[in-house]
């Protein structure tokens, strides 16, 4: 559509105040749902509820004294955190909070602007906010920032790739890359072997791996627990931003924020129907207005944001190789193989193969491979690692490690094991 400049406008100011205020109520939000899951009172002291609480935080970052570290390189320093805030914000652009509505006369979308390749738009955008956090560690001039820098630019790389993957078989299956026509397509009725059931044709169920496969990848392209190595206190101090404070680090923490609501916001798009009401509200005419779309959106949205805060408040930190391993072999291989799926039931569905025996013949199939993957074949078993040999020195490599078990610490060679001792150890071999 072509909207006049002005409701362009309209729409661009509405947008901004919208994922700043958003941004303001999931800072309480999640201080106040880890509470409630950890038993604690959370954020009650400041406004009622406690949601002054986020307010004073913000307007701490703003005024409190900017330093900056006489070695940093100041244009990229500054430039940094602008360029993670702005695709923060320039994702929002092409996704629809709701249907077609007429607006001051004018018929137009819930939408700042709806492209033919909307999707492509979002993975690009995405792709950009990493620049803000490499030359965050690279212009910090410290070796901290650095590693923070280069840990958050492989992480977010490695998912990018897997979440890449997951959208593929979304706009192959809709086939368009729009995400307004996505939407639309969930609208359509699931229809199992031609029988209408009542539900829509939202892509979490058909397409349920590539979902599984962007929540986990959503999470690991946003540094959030537990994919939250980069700027973790208790591994690198606190990453790329280490060096930062003042407004410069609450734009970081702005978009950290604003990147969680985008990837919750595109998976509502892709896979969960958007702005379309859910079951069994769709049943209701009322309930299917353009303008309650918006409702629907945010509520959906919300529950992912949900999700986030629940893994940050129950489960602990991967290490770095594991999340790793995660994305590279596991998340993509996944991911390349689910799209040659998608793509050859497309391919019979377009030539009318897709029934009768080629129906069942393809089922009885996948059913086989998936049995062969999960029982056929016995794993190797690791090879036994060997003795250590001679005296153990816990400071061989400039620091100090623990003796492995059969290693004993030079200055105890000598002492002599209690019998008590040794009667647990060989009851802990045993076992």
């Amino acid at each position: 559509m072509n909207d006049p400049w002005w409701l362009v406008l309209i729409k661009v100011v509405v947008l901004f105040v919208v994922l700043l205020v958003w941004t303001i109520f999931n800072v309480w939000y999640e201080r106040r749902l880890v509470g409630k899951m950890q038993h604690r009172l959370g954020p009650i002291m400041n406004g009622p509820f406690g949601l002054g609480q986020a307010l004073a935080d913000g307007m701490k970052l703003l005024i409190k004294e900017d330093f900056m570290p006489s070695m940093v390189d100041r244009v990229l320093f500054t430039v940094a955190p602008l360029i993670a805030g702005t695709a923060a914000f320039t994702a929002w652009a092409v996704i629809p909070f709701g249907g077609k509505v007429t607006m001051f006369g004018v018929d137009t979308y819930l939408q700042l602007t709806d492209l033919p390749v909307g999707v492509l738009v979002l993975l690009a955008v995405t792709s950009v906010g990493i620049y803000g956090f490499v030359l965050a560690g690279w212009s910090s001039n410290s070796p901290y920032s650095l590693l923070g820098g280069l840990r958050s630019s492989a992480q977010m790389i490695s998912y990018e790739i897997a979440m890449g993957l997951a959208l593929v078989s979304v706009f192959l299956y809709a086939g368009s890359m729009s995400t307004h026509d996505i939407v639309e397509a969930q609208r359509t009725a699931l229809m199992p072997f031609n029988l209408n059931i009542g539900l829509q044709s939202w892509y979490w169920l058909l397409l349920l791996p590539s979902f599984v496969v962007y929540v986990i990848s959503m999470v690991g392209e946003t540094n959030r627990a537990p994919f939250d190595l980069p700027e973790a206190e208790s591994e690198l101090v606190s990453g790329y931003i280490t060096e930062y404070s003042g407004f410069r680090y609450a734009v970081y923490f702005l978009a950290e924020y604003i990147n969680m609501a985008t990837v919750s916001a595109i998976a509502t798009t892709l896979f969960v129907g958007g702005y379309l009401p859910p079951w069994p509200l769709t049943l209701i005419e009322p309930l299917n207005n353009a303008w309650l779309g918006p409702i629907w959106f945010v509520i959906k949205v919300q529950l992912f944001i949900s999700l986030f805060v629940w893994l940050r408040g129950t489960l602990p930190r991967f290490r770095y190789d594991q999340f790793m391993k995660l994305g590279w072999k596991g998340l993509i291989p996944v991911s390349l193989v689910w799209i040659i799926v998608v793509a050859t039931f497309q391919s019979l569905r377009a030539n009318n193969l897709l029934q009768g025996p080629f129906l069942w013949g393809g089922i009885i199939i996948v059913l086989l491979a998936i049995v062969a993957i999960l029982f056929i074949g016995e794993k190797p078993e690791p090879e036994p690692e060997p003795e250590p040999e001679g005296p153990f020195d816990a400071f061989a490599g400039g620091y100090p490690v623990p003796p492995m078990p059969g290693q004993v610490l030079p200055e105890l060679q000598d002492v002599v094991t209690s019998t008590a001792e040794a009667s647990q150890a060989g009851a802990g071999e045993e076992q």
